[in-house]
């Protein structure tokens, strides 16, 4: 899925799964939250609409 762009990225979780470590498991998703809002914060409200309308776009194009 992510080298077909279907989604951005993956959340490392701890060994055994997400639910063994709920605390490790909130650190990392808040890391990649506030991560990802920062690169998107540096972008205006049209590029945001625009990249996200070239990313639905791209999903499922059939090329003959």
């Amino acid at each position: 899925m992510l080298k077909n762009k279907l989604i951005d990225g993956i959340v490392k979780e701890p060994l055994g799964g997400a639910h063994t470590d709920l605390k490790v498991m909130s650190e990392e998703l808040k890391k990649v939250i506030l991560n990802n809002f920062q690169e998107l914060n540096k972008l205006t409200p049209q590029e945001r609409i625009d990249q996200r309308i070239d990313k639905f776009s791209a999903m499922g194009v059939v090329k003959e």
